[in-house]
């Protein structure tokens, strides 16, 4: 219980909702699109039974994710899509990703069509937020992955059109969510089993359970964070500078 009331578990939690607002707004968009053709009566049972289906799927994939994170170099793996998806968040498409989702009049098919989209488009999601429970560290990743998921869902579907407003009025939000992602990207990829072995023995602590692997000392898992938020920072600029050019002509 005492997990429970330390700051790193709720800077987590933090964490965890911000990278959901971020790169979950599509899915109030999808979940709009899903069920717009339903009757008024049914259009709300659609957007509560779809949610729920997606949290369930997500929660599960995010377990998944959280026992692979253990295998050796699949935290750099991770780390490196990590950064990636940080800097396409800095630099957002201009192609609209929602045209191919079908509208259905009937309940079912509706909430089918809300659980399978939000499957395609959540593994960034699914990522992100594993290496913030991850983190995290204790025994509390899964209560605090459904905590935030819980906390933050209902701000994306019932709240989705404030934030949206919200961060293009302050685009500074969706920079620090970016470098967020490149914080997160950073102390995963240097907790990875396989570099753990190579670090000098001043960077590491000793586990405290028997059979677990050390951890970084934390002015090395800061480092890391602030490299990888910087990384996202500087790729993301440079990347939203040349974009105009090679797209005057269309």
């Amino acid at each position: 219980m005492e997990e429970f009331m330390t700051a790193t578990f709720w800077l987590a939690v933090g964490q965890i909702i911000m990278i959901d607002i971020l790169l979950g707004g599509d899915n109030a968009v999808v979940i709009a699109l899903a069920c717009r053709k339903l009757p008024p009566a049914q259009r709300r049972l659609g957007i509560l039974w779809g949610t729920a289906g997606a949290i369930g799927l997500r929660v599960i994939l995010i377990v998944f994710a959280l026992a692979l994170l253990t295998v050796p170099y699949l935290k750099l793996v991770g780390a490196v899509l990590l950064l990636w998806i940080g800097i396409k968040l800095l630099v957002p498409d201009d192609e609209d990703e929602h045209g191919n989702i079908e509208s259905s009049d009937k309940l079912w098919a509706a909430v089918k069509t809300v659980i399978v989209a939000d499957l395609v488009m959540s593994v960034d999601n699914v990522i992100a937020i594993a290496g913030a429970a991850e983190s995290a560290g204790g025994d509390h990743k899964i209560p605090l992955v459904i905590f935030g998921l819980l906390v933050s869902i209902p701000i994306i579907v019932w709240g989705s059109q404030l934030v949206i407003k919200l961060m293009e009025r302050f685009p500074m939000i969706i920079v620090l969510g970016g470098m967020l992602l490149g914080w997160i990207a950073g102390t995963m990829a240097v907790t990875d089993p396989a570099v753990l072995p190579h670090l000098p023995a001043d960077y590491l602590v000793a586990a405290v359970r028997e059979g677990a692997l050390p951890t970084v000392v934390s002015s090395l898992n800061y480092g890391a964070g602030i490299l990888g938020a910087l990384l996202v920072l500087a790729a993301g600029m440079l990347m939203r500078k040349k974009k105009p050019a090679n797209t005057n002509g269309h």
